[in-house]
C-alpha cells in the first residue's frame, strides 16, 4: 500500500468519458425502482411500510424502494452489531484495512455507474456527482492508511524497567445517520472510519437517498465484510433513529444534518439509559451560512468565478455553499451586475442532460425556498432568478437566485436556507466584512478574496471558521488537505 493520492476527477470534455456517463445512465435507469431489503447481521428483512426514494427531477419514478425500519428492529439490529463487534474488534488491522482498499477498487472500477445512482437519487450533475464518487473513494483510501498509521503508535517515553504500550481500542456499535446532499462519500466516509478502527455500525440512510447507501453495503459484501459488521437500516428518525440514539449499548453516533436534528440526537444522546455502563460520544456537523468576503483589491474575474460556484453548485444544497456574499463599498455595484449576469448563464434542467444546475432535492424543500425567498423580496432587492420552472415531469427546480441590498443581521443573512438563493451584503471596510462574517452561528467554510497579503495573515486568524480559503471558492475540498473542484 503505497502512500495517500486524491481520486482524479473525470474529464467530461473527452467525448469517451462522455459516452460512459451516457451509458451508465442508461444502465442504471433500467434498475431503477428495485427493492432492498433491511440487513441485520447478514439477514435480508422485509418490513410493511416502505421508503420510496424518488428521483427529484421526475418525482414519479421511484429510484429504490426500501423497508422502513422502526423502533421494533432497534433490539434485533444492535444484538447483530453486539455479535459482530466480539469478533470484528479482534480482527487485525491488516484485514480490516483490507476491507476498505478492495471497497475502493470496486468503486473505482465502477465510477460512472456511481455517478449515474447520484444523478438519478439526489439530482447531481456530472460533475458533483463524479465529486461525490471521487470523495468516496478518498475516504476509503486515507482512512485505511490512518488505521495502520494509529495500530503503529508508540508511547512517547519508555520508563526504564518497563515495557509501554500504547494501544487504540474499537469503542463498540456506533449509529451513523448522515445527510442526503453527499449520500455517497458522507455515508461511506463516517461508516468506514467506524469499522476501520473495529468497530460495528447500524447504518441510518437518509429518507431521500437510501439506493446509494444500500448499493455501498452491498460493495461492502462483495468486497469481504462480514455479516452484522454493518447493517443497513433505513427508517424514520422519529421512530428507529431515536430508538438507536437511545440505545443503553450505542457506543457512539455520527451524525450530519440540520442544527435542530443534531442539537436533539445530542440531547437524547446525553440521557443515561438503565443499563448503560458508558457516555455516549457524538460527532455532529449541523449545516452551515458560509460568506465568501470580497475585498476591493481582489481579482473580481475569480471572485466572480468563486461566488457563483459556490452558491450554485449541487444547487446550493452543501454545507459549505456560499449563501453570503460579503463585499466592499467599492466594487459592490460592479459585483452585484457581474453575478446577475452570470446568474443568467446557468441553465436549470434534467441532472441526467448535465446542466448548471438539476433539482433541489423534494417538494418540502422547495416550498421551504420559496419562503424564503418572500422574505428577501421584503429585505432587499431580488436582482436574478426567484422562480420555480414548471416542468412535464414536475420537478423541484429553483433558479439561481441573487439578492442584493442585504443586511448583515437580515434572516436571509441569518439562517440556513440550503438552496440556491445567494444575499450580497455591503461593508464599508474589511475590517467591518469579517466582523459580518462571523456574525452567525455557524462557522463551517469560508473565503476571502484580496490580493493583500496583510489582510490575509489577519483572516487567518479572525475569520472564524473550520475551512478558510483564500482567492478560492469556499466549496469543494480535496480530502486530506483541499479539493477544488468547479462544476459551474
Amino acid at each position: 500500500m503505497g502512500g495517500f493520492a486524491n481520486e482524479p476527477f473525470v474529464d467530461f470534455k473527452k467525448h469517451d468519458n462522455q459516452q460512459a456517463m451516457r451509458a451508465a445512465l442508461e444502465a442504471v435507469a433500467s434498475q431503477l425502482g428495485r427493492e432492498y431489503s433491511l440487513i441485520i447481521g447478514g439477514e435480508r428483512v422485509k418490513t410493511v411500510d416502505k421508503i420510496r426514494s424518488l428521483n427529484p427531477a421526475k418525482p414519479s419514478q421511484i429510484v429504490g424502494l426500501h423497508q422502513k425500519a422502526g423502533a421494533e428492529h432497534a433490539e434485533k439490529v444492535m444484538s447483530a452489531a453486539l455479535r459482530a463487534f466480539e469478533f470484528w474488534s479482534r480482527a487485525s488491522t491488516a484485514e480490516r484495512v483490507s476491507l476498505l482498499l478492495n471497497a475502493a477498487d470496486l468503486i473505482r472500477q465502477r465510477k460512472f455507474e456511481f455517478m449515474a445512482w447520484l444523478v438519478y437519487e439526489v439530482g447531481k450533475n456530472w460533475a458533483e456527482a463524479d465529486a461525490d464518487v471521487g470523495e468516496t473513494i478518498d475516504f476509503l483510501e486515507f482512512y485505511a492508511r490512518e488505521a495502520v498509521r494509529l495500530s503503529q503508535a508508540t508511547t512517547p517515553i519508555q520508563y526504564p524497567g518497563e515495557r509501554n504500550e500504547l494501544l487504540y481500542i474499537p469503542l463498540g456499535v456506533g449509529a451513523v445517520i448522515p445527510p442526503w446532499n453527499f449520500p455517497f462519500a458522507i455515508m461511506a466516509g463516517m461508516t468506514a472510519a467506524a469499522i476501520v478502527t473495529g468497530n460495528t455500525v447500524i447504518l441510518k440512510p437518509s429518507s431521500d437517498a437510501p439506493t446509494i447507501a444500500a448499493r455501498f453495503v452491498e460493495v461492502l459484501e462483495e468486497a469481504g465484510m462480514p455479516e452484522g459488521v454493518v447493517n443497513f437500516c433505513p427508517g424514520s428518525g422519529a421512530a428507529f433513529g431515536n430508538a438507536i440514539v437511545e440505545h443503553p449499548k450505542t457506543r457512539f453516533i455520527a451524525f450530519t444534518g440540520s442544527k435542530s436534528v443534531g442539537l436533539e440526537i445530542h440531547e437524547r444522546a446525553a440521557r443515561t439509559q438503565p443499563g448503560q455502563i458508558w457516555i455516549k460520544r457524538t460527532i455532529l456537523e449541523m449545516g452551515g451560512k458560509d460568506s465568501i468576503l470580497v475585498c476591493e483589491d481582489a481579482d473580481l474575474d475569480a471572485a466572480i468565478d468563486g461566488v457563483t460556484a459556490s452558491a450554485f453548485g449541487f444547487s446550493g444544497q452543501k454545507c459549505s455553499a456560499c449563501s453570503r456574499a460579503i463585499v466592499e463599498a467599492p466594487i459592490y455595484d460592479v459585483l452585484v451586475e457581474r453575478l446577475r449576469e452570470r446568474a443568467a448563464q446557468l441553465t436549470v434542467g434534467d441532472p441526467a442532460t448535465n446542466p448548471s444546475m438539476g433539482p433541489v432535492i423534494n417538494k418540502a424543500a422547495l416550498e421551504s425556498m420559496q419562503r424564503y425567498i418572500e422574505i428577501g423580496k421584503r429585505e432587499g432587492k431580488l436582482i436574478a432568478g426567484g422562480k420555480a420552472p414548471v416542468t412535464a415531469e414536475g420537478g423541484y427546480f429553483l433558479e439561481p437566485t441573487i439578492f442584493a441590498e442585504i443586511a448583515p443581521g437580515a434572516v436571509l443573512a441569518q439562517e440556513e436556507i440550503f438552496g440556491p438563493v445567494l444575499a450580497l451584503i455591503k461593508v464599508d471596510s474589511f475590517t467591518e466584512g469579517l466582523r459580518v462574517a462571523n456574525n452567525t452561528e455557524y462557522g463551517l467554510t469560508g473565503a476571502v478574496y484580496t490580493a493583500s497579503r496583510e489582510r490575509i495573515d489577519v483572516a487567518r486568524h479572525e475569520f472564524h471558521v473550520g475551512n478558510l480559503y483564500f482567492n478560492r471558492k469556499c466549496t469543494g475540498r480535496w480530502w486530506a488537505h483541499t479539493r477544488s473542484a468547479d462544476s459551474i
